[in-house]
């Protein structure tokens, strides 16, 4: 995907180095070579590297231009290790108005993390960032790429998902449903454009199942 990913000036190349090269020499990896591969977004050879690489990835993250934060947010999307160093990297670029590297960082935060604050941002995003296109895509990486939330976890997500089923915006209410189906296979007879009163009912539905959901915990 991001193959053709331009890489940075000299000065930038040196930085990276130098910071780097610590960690990264403690893992038995050279930073250039992981540098390398990280802009290319090439995760195949850095899951070769193992786990250890991830504090170095994260600095190398904050120090690199957004083009290249974009391929190395795509590579913790696909190596999916969790990583309080690479969260705190890509929190700092979680409302980014740079279209590719928020979609990627939106994508990769719950493949790296399961803290609640991970949940709650990307359930804001969803509601009330001014772009449909960023509500979307906090949608799709609540409902995909959750990956590490264990079932008790689980219910902070459903929670504000059912609670998005009363916005305002109807497209709010579509991905937040669509979101839901996905998770758990059920609507409860929800449809995003019904009348309001319809539409109470059916999130009466989730509540209960809310409930009974978190009793089974």
């Amino acid at each position: 995907m991001f193959a053709s990913v331009r890489g940075p000036g000299k000065w930038s190349f040196l930085l990276a180095v130098v910071l780097l090269a610590g960690p990264a020499w403690a893992a038995g990896v050279d930073p250039a070579r992981l540098r390398a591969a990280a802009v290319q977004g090439d995760f195949k050879q850095i899951q070769a590297m193992g786990p250890g690489v991830m504090p170095a990835l994260a600095r190398l993250y904050t120090a690199s231009s957004e083009q290249e934060r974009a391929s190395i947010a795509y590579v913790f999307y696909n190596l999916g290790w969790k990583s309080p160093d690479a969260k705190r990297a890509l929190m700092a670029d979680v409302r980014t108005q740079n279209q590719t590297l928020r979609l990627q960082v939106q994508w990769a935060l719950g493949r790296v993390s399961d803290d609640a604050d991970v949940v709650d941002v990307l359930l804001e995003n969803m509601q009330n960032d001014p772009v449909p296109l960023f509500r979307d895509k906090a949608a799709c990486a609540l409902a995909y790429d959750q990956i590490h939330l264990a079932p008790a976890q689980k219910m902070r997500l459903f929670e504000g998902l059912v609670h998005a089923l009363d916005d305002d915006k109807v497209q709010v209410r579509q991905i937040a449903l669509q979101a839901l189906q996905i998770l758990t296979g059920q609507t409860k007879g929800f449809h995003p454009v019904a009348p309001p009163d319809a539409r109470r009912r059916a999130v009466e539905e989730w509540k209960r199942w809310l409930a009974e959901y978190r009793a089974n915990q």
